[in-house]
């Protein structure tokens, strides 16, 4: 009963996220609430590996259907994916795979179609493998617009070798509250330390309460390019610095482990009640402000620092959120833009003459990055660029555009592991 459980909570969670565009964190917990943690993680796991392959998934479904299936019969879609992900990607036994396929569908109200799901997921046991092989994935796996962004942007080898990065998942990631104390806490933890400081555990880490430090603080988790923006900013203790839309919190906290007088705002209090728990967890302190930073005006004048991690497409993050792939679009994309540069408007009124501004973006989408500084650029003739040197990321060229701007792909530090991808320009104010 609870495999059968398990693989409805799955097909519950894959027709929200494909059939109603809604993102896969937002509907995992109301699916899988009720289940044993095992299977919590095996219903995360198997949505994800779907969604990471669909492309690749599908083409092989076509290849074994004679027609499409019929509108009302989408469920047995799902049923087909969830089972061929099974197969193909987890490579469970085919026994187990076919089976419980063919249980899903009687399940999910489909036993007219348990013939079909049966026999086309035996024939992809016999003949699926080696089609697997024949597929070029990376390619696949990706919506034609973002390959044609990545492609335009980067090159298309790039664009390949970023594609690439997207088949797997992500390591974890944790950033100490004191970087000082790397050595012993990658011991303990059995973690790596990465050039840029950030300590790497892999995919298949224990639950993350249960490993030490966790309860109390010393370290939280924050991709290693996630990590880098916060400290660019360079900030000395005391100096009063605005993270804006800050949540969930990661370069709040990194910027109070360094001594700055931190406030932390962010447009939903929702979402800063993670911000508050992290910091309370980690002994730190910073003033939490729920506002929207467009129209914000701070008590206390300008600050010495102002931090914006500005709302954008995440499409940096597609290793750890796959169905993004599927629920972007350019025209999103466009709109994120235009918030953007009115948020480093914004932003750049709250920094002081001779102060700092580092806008950044989780996104690997250009309009989101430099087009976005260089209209403010031009817009303001206050503002100028402070290039960031390699120096300052671990030693890593690779990491520095041209221009001096931070650029972090999925498939940098590919031997590692990956990370996201990452936009960051540091500015400064004029006197």
């Amino acid at each position: 009963m609870t495999v059968v459980r398990s693989r409805l909570a799955a097909l519950a969670v894959l027709r929200q996220v494909l059939d109603k565009q809604r993102p896969l964190d937002e509907v995992l917990g109301g699916a899988v609430g009720d289940l044993e943690p095992r299977d919590r993680a095996f219903v995360h796991s198997l949505v994800a590996a779907t969604l990471r392959h669909l492309g690749c998934l599908d083409a092989l479904l076509d290849r074994c259907l004679d027609r499409p299936l019929p509108a009302k019969a989408r469920p047995v879609r799902h049923v087909l994916r969830l089972g061929a992900a099974q197969l193909l990607v987890l490579e469970m036994p085919a026994h187990a795979a076919v089976t419980t396929a063919v249980d899903l569908c009687v399940a999910a109200k489909q036993a007219g179609h348990k013939a079909l799901v049966n026999a086309i997921l035996r024939r992809l046991d016999r003949e699926g493998r080696a089609w697997w092989q024949s597929l070029d994935a990376p390619r696949r796996n990706t919506p034609d617009w973002l390959w044609s962004a990545w492609s335009t942007g980067y090159g298309e080898a790039k664009a390949r070798a970023i594609a690439t990065a997207h088949l797997h998942p992500a390591p974890l990631d944790l950033t100490l509250r004191d970087p000082s104390e790397a050595a012993p806490w990658a011991e303990r933890l059995g973690a790596t330390v990465l050039p840029t400081g950030s300590l790497r555990l892999p995919a298949d880490h224990a639950s993350v309460p249960e490993l030490p430090g966790f309860a109390e603080g010393a370290w939280w988790v924050q991709d290693a390019a996630a990590a880098l923006p916060a400290t660019l900013l360079r900030v000395q203790p005391g100096q009063r610095v605005a993270d804006l839309c800050a949540a969930p919190g990661g370069k709040t906290l990194q910027l109070a482990a360094m001594g700055a007088d931190v406030v932390a705002l962010d447009r939903s209090e929702g979402r800063l009640g993670r911000v508050r728990d992290n910091l309370s967890r980690a002994g730190l302190s910073a003033t939490v402000v729920a506002a929207d930073a467009r129209t914000w005006t701070p008590e206390g004048g300008p600050f010495d620092a102002v931090l914006l991690d500005a709302p954008c497409s995440a499409t940096g993050t597609l290793r750890r959120h796959p169905d993004a792939l599927w629920l972007k679009t350019p025209g999103a994309v466009t709109g994120l833009a235009e918030t953007q540069a009115v948020l480093l408007d914004a932003a750049r009124d709250l920094v002081r003459p001779g102060g700092t501004l580092l806008y950044c973006v989780c996104s690997l989408q250009p309009e989101e990055g430099a087009a976005v500084v260089e209209v403010a650029l031009t817009r303001h003739s206050d503002l100028a660029r402070d290039p960031i040197a390699p120096e300052e990321v671990g030693g890593l060229p690779d990491l520095i555009t041209p221009a001096g701007d931070l650029r972090t792909l999925p498939c940098h530090l590919g031997e590692a592991g990956g990370m996201d991808g990452f936009y960051a320009a540091r500015l400064t104010r004029s006197a």
